[in-house]
């Protein structure tokens, strides 16, 4: 058994290329490597990077996040995921000291702690010789309980910058340089404004990972790596998790190009509460599928208006369906396409229009970060808005502002902490949809598939389904 942690002195040093190709490298078969079961992780609120991780490993990426979690949820995430695999691979975010909080709790290196990992360092060498030296012993000696394995070095400027630095690093420190990557246009992954380009929309992301597979494979000791990973510690799942025994319901998801943020224990939470999911395309189906309650998650629609518009068939379909009183959750991109227009660049589009109010893009963000959210009587699930009920952790990336909403838009969520819509309020209620800006996860403080499937199950006991009937 393998796990480590691949960190980095601060944000935009190359991790993220770098753990796609260890991924790809090891979980490959190729590369002078036997094919291992590679698990990745994925700290942090991200829906992103996980993606490409997925397709790198051929597993499901899984989030690891202090601010949504206890540290004995983490611990149980990580076992129930990683017991099965050969490399467990858990990439960080940001610096590996970086943090929400001044002692460090929710950073990288308490992540590496909690969990037992060795720290790999990917540092952006560029301009740098024996700088690199007070970088590395200052990230030893801060926290001397964090192991710190080995380094690998990015973005080198050619053979004789990687001999200057490895001669540093061999004499003043006693880290192990586990690769040296050269400077390689080849190797950047298309960028967006909220981070990578999804590999769902990238049609030859599998080509473009398996290059950066064989360019990492070429400059990191893979061995080495293993070798200063390996561990006897048996991870140990918790039990089985709940399934529901009722008839499963139907939910219709968007999953295309234009929308993919969806985590991976989310949507096996919603199998779990009994859904049975069906996806959908909105780029090219002409019509919903049958289903009970529909999904739509975030994603990238203002990158698609030109398809999204023309496909008036479906938008017509999903408007007519929600109005009828079909239950629905959207997110983020979800909100989006929901409403009446979405106004980006110079160009606008009609979207689904059920919400009423229209969308404009901005070029720096709206929201972004961690949200706090009060539910309040508004909202449509049994129980989220009782008295009494807990605060709901979640997260927010957005570069939209929702506006032109008529007086009296009812909201199911007080912002405490965040943007949501309008710094104050989040979840616009209409007919049976709730649709928000807020990413919630599917953890012990939030099982928001469960209270989802069951609102699903309550509209079906009324005329919902004398309006709509569900085909089989």
């Amino acid at each position: 058994m393998h796990r480590f942690l691949i960190s980095a002195a601060h944000k935009s040093s190359g991790k993220t290329t770098v753990s796609i190709g260890l991924a790809a490298a090891l979980s490959s078969g190729r590369y002078g490597q036997p094919r291992r079961t590679v698990q990745p992780f994925k700290k942090g609120p991200d829906y992103i990077d996980p993606l490409w991780l997925s397709v790198a490993a051929g597993r499901p990426c899984y989030n690891l996040d202090f601010f949504l979690s206890p540290d004995s949820e983490l611990q149980a995430q990580f076992a129930r995921h990683g017991h099965d695999a050969e490399v467990c691979l858990v990439e960080g975010n940001k610096g590996l000291y970086d943090g929400l909080d001044l002692d460090g709790s929710n950073s990288n290196a308490a992540l590496a702690r909690l969990l037992d990992l060795p720290v790999v360092l990917v540092l952006d060498a560029r301009g740098m010789t024996r700088g690199i030296a007070p970088l590395i012993l200052g990230h030893q000696a801060f926290d001397p309980k964090i192991r710190i394995a080995g380094v690998i070095l990015n973005r080198l400027g050619g053979r004789r910058h990687e001999a200057k630095l490895r001669a540093v690093i061999e004499h003043y420190t006693d880290v192990a340089v586990l690769g040296a990557v050269q400077e390689d246009p080849e190797l950047a992954l298309v960028e967006r404004h909220l981070g990578l380009m999804p590999v769902n929309e990238t049609a030859e992301a599998e080509r473009h990972i398996s290059a950066i597979g064989e360019r990492i494979a070429a400059q990191v000791d893979l061995d080495r790596l293993l070798d200063i990973s390996r561990t006897d510690v048996v991870l140990t799942p918790p039990a089985p998790q709940w399934r529901s025994v009722d008839k499963p319901v139907r939910i219709a998801i968007a999953r295309d190009a234009a929308f993919g943020f969806y985590y991976a224990d989310d949507l096996a939470a919603l199998t779990a509460a009994g859904a049975q999911t069906v996806f959908f395309d909105t780029l090219h189906d002409a019509k919903l599928p049958p289903c009970d309650g529909l999904l739509i998650g975030g994603g990238f629609p203002e990158c698609f208006l030109d398809q999204l518009e023309a496909n008036t068939p479906l938008r017509a379909d999903i408007r007519r369906a929600i109005e009828a009183g079909l239950p629905a959750y959207a997110e983020c991109g979800g909100l989006m396409y929901l409403a009446r227009s979405i106004h980006w660049k110079g160009r606008s589009a009609e979207m689904v229009g059920v919400i009423p109010g229209d969308i404009r893009m901005h070029d720096k963000p709206v929201g972004r970060g961690y949200v706090i959210l009060e539910a309040n009587a508004n909202h449509p699930w049994r129980g989220a808005g009782s008295a009494g009920a807990p605060a709901l952790r979640a997260h927010e990336f957005h570069y939209s502002n929702l506006y032109d909403l008529p007086a009296g838009t009812r909201y199911a969520y007080a912002v405490k902490r965040g943007h949501g819509i309008d710094g104050q309020h989040d979840g616009v209620v209409q007919h049976r949809l709730l649709a928000s800006y807020t990413h919630l996860r599917a953890t012990s403080g939030c099982d928001w598939p469960a209270k989802f499937v069951q609102h699903v199950r309550d509209c079906m006991t009324n005329d919902y389904k004398e309006a709509i009937p569900c085909s089989p």
